[in-house]
C-alpha cells in the first residue's frame, strides 16, 4: 500500500469508529433508561452527533483520496464496510433504543417486535445498497454528480436528526452551554407555554413508519444529487462558497433544527424530483402518441 493512501484510508476508519461508538452510546442509554434519565438524554444526544461527526469523515475521505489520485479498490471496499457500521447499524440501534424509551416514557406498551423490524428493515436495506454501490463503484469524479437510491448518511442523517430534535424537545436543558441556553435554547424558552405532548407522542410512530419507507428508498432508483462532490468540485462557483459560509453559521446557531430540516429535506426532495420526472415523461409520451395518431 502506497504511504499516501493511508490518510484517505485513516479517515475512513474514523468513520467507522464514530458509529461503533454511537453503537456503544446507544446501548448504555438504554441501561441507564431506568435509573437517570439526564444520562440517558446524554448519551443519546452524543450517539446522535457522532452520525453526523462520522458524515465529515465519510466526506473527507473521498475528497481526500480524489485530492491525492490515492483511490483504490480497497479504499472503496473498506468505505462500505465503515459505512454499513455508521450509517446502516448505529442508526437503527439509535432508533431501537429511542422507540423502547419514548414507549415507556409515555406509558403505552411496547411493541418489541414491530420496532426491530421497522430498524431490521432499515439495516438490511442499508446493507443491500451498500453491495450494489460497491459493484457499480466508478473511480471517475464525473460518475459522482447523482446518486441512484438515497445515499447512506443522507438517510441516516434523516433518522438520527429526527430523534435528536425529539431529545431537545423533550428535554430543553440539553440546549444550555455552560449554564448559558444556547440560541436555540433562548427560543425554546419563549415557547414554554407551548403543550409539546401531541408532537413528542407522533415523533416516534412517525419515525417506526419512516424506517422501512427510508429503507426502500435507499434501494430504489430515485435519484438523489450528489451535493457535497457538486460543492467541492473545481467548477464550483463563488455562490457556493456564499452558501457554505451562512450553512456554517445555521449549524453554529440552532444545529439541530438545521440538520433535520436539512437532511429529511433531501429524503422529500428526491421523490418529488422523482415523481416530477415521471409525470413530465408521462406527459411527454402522451403528445408524442398524440402526434403519430
Amino acid at each position: 500500500m502506497k504511504p499516501i493512501a493511508m490518510l484517505p484510508n485513516l479517515l475512513t476508519l474514523a468513520n467507522g469508529a464514530c458509529g461503533l461508538l454511537a453503537l456503544s452510546k446507544s446501548i448504555d442509554a438504554l441501561a441507564w433508561r431506568d435509573q437517570d434519565q439526564a444520562v440517558f438524554y446524554e448519551k443519546m444526544e452524543a450517539a446522535c452527533f457522532l452520525i453526523f461527526l462520522a458524515m465529515l469523515f465519510d466526506g473527507l475521505d473521498g475528497w481526500v483520496a480524489r485530492l491525492t489520485r490515492s483511490y483504490s479498490d480497497f479504499g472503496g471496499q473498506l468505505d462500505s464496510l465503515a459505512d454499513v457500521v455508521t450509517f446502516g447499524v448505529a442508526p437503527a440501534m439509535i432508533a431501537k433504543a429511542f422507540f423502547e424509551h419514548a414507549e415507556t416514557a409515555a406509558g403505552v406498551l411496547a411493541s418489541p417486535r414491530l420496532h426491530f423490524a421497522a430498524a431490521g428493515c432499515y439495516s438490511l436495506m442499508a446493507m443491500l445498497r451498500l453491495a450494489r454501490f460497491n459493484l457499480e463503484l466508478d473511480h471517475d469524479a464525473s460518475a459522482h454528480s447523482e446518486f441512484r437510491g438515497l445515499p447512506s448518511p443522507a438517510a441516516a442523517g434523516a433518522v438520527a436528526s429526527t430523534v435528536w430534535i425529539h431529545l431537545i424537545l423533550s428535554r430543553p436543558e440539553l440546549e444550555l452551554s455552560e449554564g448559558t441556553p444556547t440560541p436555540l435554547g433562548s427560543v425554546m424558552g419563549w415557547t414554554r407555554g407551548v403543550d409539546w405532548e401531541p408532537l413528542l407522542t407522533w415523533i416516534p410512530v412517525a419515525l417506526t413508519l419512516a424506517l422501512p419507507l427510508v429503507g426502500l428508498l435507499m434501494v430504489s432508483r430515485v435519484r438523489y444529487v450528489h451535493a457535497a462532490s457538486n460543492l467541492t468540485t473545481e467548477r464550483s462557483n463563488f455562490f457556493a462558497l456564499v452558501t457554505l459560509v451562512f450553512v456554517g453559521l445555521g449549524l453554529y446557531l440552532a444545529p439541530v433544527p438545521l440538520l433535520f430540516v436539512t437532511f429529511n429535506g433531501f429524503v422529500l426532495f428526491g421523490v418529488v424530483r422523482w415523481l416530477w420526472h415521471l409525470a413530465r415523461e408521462r406527459r411527454a409520451a402522451a403528445l408524442d402518441g398524440d402526434a403519430h395518431s
